[in-house]
Parts: structure tokens; C-alpha cells; sequence
């Protein structure tokens, strides 16, 4: 079972999605009803690049990581409907509101168990 692990072992989610290609990183959590506790979407992508989050048409709030090299560049909550975030990422994790709590710019985080 993939998971997703803070450095201080605090696990942030035990059911993880890869959005492993076009189609399911363009849709992202859109026309979701839900996103449960203990959830993640992990968007792994081959490089480096700027990498821009929309919620249009999420209709709940979520935590998203931006990393490079497995270490946080940015955490932020992103509103239901109207949130916008974007920073440089070779991966991006999207988790429930709360979920990231307490994670910061420059933690490790890893996903376990899941071919990125």
C-alpha cells in the first residue's frame, strides 16, 4: 500500500492515486463529491517546472505540497471552487484540508510504495 511520510514519520496519507498520466493529471480532483481523510493525488512529472494548481470545479478545500527533490518548496491550502497555487515542482501532492498541517517549506516528504 502506497503511502505518503512526513520526515518526522507522521504519516499523511495511507490512500494514495498517482495521476500517472494526461488525462489524470489534467482532471485532477475535479467533479469529486469527496476527498477522505487519509487521501492523496500525487502528480509526478519528469523535471522541474513551475507547476500551477486550479480548483475550479473542486468543491472542497485542500492541502497541496510542491517538491523538488523530495523537499517541500511551498504548502498551501487551496480554496473549494476559487484557489490558485503555483511554484517549482518535479512532484505535487494534493491531500484533505488539515492533512499537511505542521508540514513546511524545506521538510522531506517521500511517497512509499507507489511507482512514481
Amino acid at each position: 500500500m502506497a503511502r505518503v511520510i512526513h520526515r518526522d514519520g507522521r504519516v499523511l496519507a495511507t490512500d494514495v492515486t498517482v495521476a500517472d498520466s494526461v488525462l489524470a493529471k489534467a482532471r485532477g480532483l475535479m467533479f469529486r463529491r469527496s476527498f477522505p481523510d487519509g487521501s492523496a493525488l500525487v502528480f509526478p512529472f519528469g523535471g522541474v517546472a513551475t507547476r500551477t494548481l486550479h480548483m475550479v470545479a473542486v468543491p472542497f478545500d485542500i492541502d497541496a505540497l510542491w517538491l523538488r527533490d523530495g523537499r517541500v518548496e511551498r504548502v498551501s491550502r487551496l480554496s473549494a471552487w476559487t484557489g490558485l497555487g503555483r511554484a517549482p515542482a518535479d512532484t505535487v501532492i494534493e491531500l484533505p484540508a488539515g492533512a499537511a498541517d505542521g508540514v513546511e517549506a524545506g521538510d522531506a516528504v517521500r511517497v512509499e510504495g507507489a511507482e512514481l
